[in-house]
């Protein structure tokens, strides 16, 4: 068994991308170690198996060699899981998420206690815990005299769903997850920890993190040439723009005299601009979800506040059909963009996108008035909006 443990450590190490530097660096070896494992010239103390299979997230029966069906189970249990988030979306309001949910936290708690230190399983929990903390009690919150909405931290630190997934997004920084996990968690992390009032621990994770200017959209593309480098340069663009709607939405949501104003409505409409700008042949794959919100967004504001229901239509059509095209590429894929700085984001395959989901046009609906559906209801293009 032991003449094969250093060919399977290596493969496993091939397997995840690392070096043999960050192998030893994260078992506290010289890297001159890990080379000699790896030739058969020795081993490792066997007091060090342990730390070995967990920084792969495999069993040490699999390190040895031994037949497992460990990935498997794994596999399906996730597959399970990715299923009912899927189909949810990443909802945050009460009552939002189906009692499908609680069965796949059930599934993801006996599976986080089998494989402790699996990554993916932990995300999963937490995410599902999130999600189900905001179904079960929703998130309450304050006006300061300032103006600006608050977490109602005692209420919301009694959340005791949020309390385990914070546990759980815990445990997944400190199980060597995937670059991709980490970010996930840390981004769930940090809005969380401020509902509950951690804000030392929010801000310590925050600055822990680097900044923009040394991210990979922003590196890319000095890091390449040619079609490469136009590419990555439409990336950079494209997660620019994503993050500015964000903050501003963010930046809006928190200052509640903005909610109904007119300024909100202009901000708005001007990130449609941008987008659209950019998209100037209309041809905007991936990013047609977005454009697709931002108009609800605009004709929820005109239904409810201006109550110019013409508008309004005309800005609900707009966000329709956005959202008509997204499916269409979801559902067929072989998609290029074409506008100038776009052209050479990847191409979209069938399967690239995640579905808009079997219940998104109820949740989309939800919050428009009852005068405005009704108008909506006139018109069969919309019945899709009302099954």
């Amino acid at each position: 068994m032991q003449l094969n443990l250093g060919q399977k450590i290596r493969e496993l190490r091939k397997r995840d991308g690392r070096t043999q530097e960050a192998l030893a660096e994260s078992l506290g070896v010289t890297s001159q170690a890990i080379s000699r494992w790896e030739a058969n010239g020795g081993y490792p103390d066997m007091e060090m198996i342990p730390a070995i299979a967990n920084y792969f997230h495999v069993s040490i029966d699999e390190l040895f060699g031994y037949s497992s069906d460990r990935e498997e189970k794994i596999k399906r249990i996730l597959e399970n899981a990715d299923k009912i988030l899927e189909n949810q979306g990443f909802t945050f309001y009460q009552g939002s998420v189906s009692e499908d949910m609680e069965n796949s936290i059930d599934m993801l708690r006996n599976a986080a206690e089998e494989f402790p230190n699996e990554p993916k399983i932990l995300l999963k929990l937490a995410e599902s815990l999130h999600m189900w903390g905001y179904n079960q009690h929703g998130a309450k919150g304050y006006c300061d005299d300032d103006g600006i909405l608050n977490n109602d931290v005692e209420y919301n630190s009694k959340n005791s769903y949020w309390k385990e997934s914070l546990t759980a997004y815990e445990k997944v920084l400190k199980a060597n997850p995937y670059p991709e996990e980490r970010e996930i968690a840390i981004c769930h992390m940090i809005p969380l920890y401020c509902k509950m009032g951690k804000f030392e621990e929010a801000k310590a994770l925050a600055e822990a993190q680097n900044t923009i200017l040394i991210c990979k959209e922003m590196l890319l593309p000095e890091a390449t040439a040619g079609k490469e480098m136009a590419r990555y340069q439409g990336e950079r663009i494209m997660a620019l723009l994503q993050n500015l709607r964000l903050s501003v939405h963010c930046a809006m949501a928190s200052k509640v005299e903005l909610h109904t104003s007119e300024y909100k409505s202009k901000i708005e409409k001007a990130l449609i601009r941008l987008y659209e700008t950019i998209f100037e042949d209309g041809r905007c794959g991936h990013y047609h979800r977005d454009l697709g919100h931002m108009y609800m967004k605009s004709a929820d504001y005109e239904a409810q506040i201006t109550n110019d229901f013409q508008k309004a239509l005309e800005y609900f059509d707009r966000g329709f059909e956005h959202y008509r095209e997204y499916e269409r590429i979801s559902d067929e894929g072989d998609y290029s963009y074409t506008a100038p700085l776009v052209s050479n984001l990847p191409h979209i395959k069938k399967g690239d996108l995640r579905s808009l989901g079997e219940d998104f046009w109820s949740k989309e609906m939800k919050f428009f008035p009852e005068d405005f559906k009704t108008e909506l209801r006139k018109n069969k293009k919309y019945a899709i909006c009302f099954e």
